[in-house]
């Protein structure tokens, strides 16, 4: 009775246990392995973006996927080794996949436009943009999100899919932009000599460009007087000095020039008497509120 039982646990061990183990110890080396040759892939495709001068974002992109297939890719060898049948276990997976892509359409969505962006690049971190009613500068890409920082330092995320779909305006892009003012000139205030003062001035604010020079124009003639348009062009990141340093060479310019307060005029005329004779009385000067 005890050989048979010993017989049987015997037969038990090596028909089962045994095998048993030695997949289980496949398993862990196949784990350890392929946990190897998977970071050293990430690592590869990493150094090789890095050396290409790829926007890093776009290679964070790529080094994760590249590392969620390739343990997908492991497990499902792992499970071929213990004999599960693996064509059902891609089949759980992708509608495991298609019941997460329904219920997270607005996630993936923002992840799908996250991909385009890093793609086509219409901005990269570091770039001032105004898009989706928001506007500063770009502080990080993410999957889902994009983190800008607008002008009062009051950080904004915003969704990748609404930040694609929308008009962007890189102010970045080109290596130099105009900055546009308008001056208000009175009735008598000689508009030439006003121009040439004005472009003398501005020529001389630091981080004004010489080429293209900046411009000084009539814009219009109103009831005020005339109005220019000054026109100077300035490197990106010197945009606000530029913009302020201007209105200090027009106020400079009025003071030692004396121009007087521009204040629109107008010309009042009333025609009244018996026999239908017109009678004009003007009223020049006259301030408008």
């Amino acid at each position: 009775m005890n050989s048979t039982s010993n017989l049987d646990l015997g037969h038990l061990v090596s028909a089962y246990v045994v095998p048993l183990g030695w997949k289980l110890a496949g398993a862990v080396v196949i784990w350890i392995a392929g946990g190897f040759v998977i970071r050293a892939i990430t690592g590869l495709s990493g150094r090789s973006m890095t050396r290409n001068k790829v926007e890093p974002t776009l290679a964070r992109y790529v080094q994760s996927t590249v590392n969620v297939v390739l343990q997908v890719a492991l497990v499902i060898v792992i499970l071929s080794v213990f004999g599960i049948e693996t064509t059902s276990f891609a089949a759980l997976v992708a509608a495991v996949g298609i019941a997460i892509g329904a219920a997270w359409a607005g996630l993936l969505s923002n992840f799908a436009a996250g991909v385009f962006l890093i793609i086509l690049r219409p901005f990269k971190v570091g770039d001032a943009i105004a898009a989706a009613g928001v506007t500063g500068t770009v502080r990080e890409i993410g999957l889902f999100t994009t983190v800008i920082d607008q002008p009062d330092n009051v950080r904004t995320t915003v969704g990748n899919n609404k930040l694609f779909g929308d008009n962007i305006v890189n102010y970045q892009s080109n290596p130099y932009r105009r900055v546009d003012l308008t001056v208000q000139l009175a009735h008598g205030v000689d508009p030439l000599a006003a121009m040439a003062d004005l472009k003398e001035r501005v020529g001389r604010i630091p981080n004004v460009l010489a080429a293209p020079p900046p411009e000084v124009e009539i814009l219009e003639f109103n009831a005020a007087g005339t109005k220019l348009v000054l026109r100077p062009f300035c490197p990106n990141d010197h945009y606000g000095q530029v913009y302020f340093d201007a209105n200090k060479a027009i106020l400079a310019a009025a003071g030692e020039r004396s121009w007087p307060v521009p204040a629109p005029h107008q010309v009042l005329r009333q025609a009244h008497n018996g026999s239908g004779e017109a009678r004009a009385h003007e009223a020049e000067g006259a301030e408008l509120a």
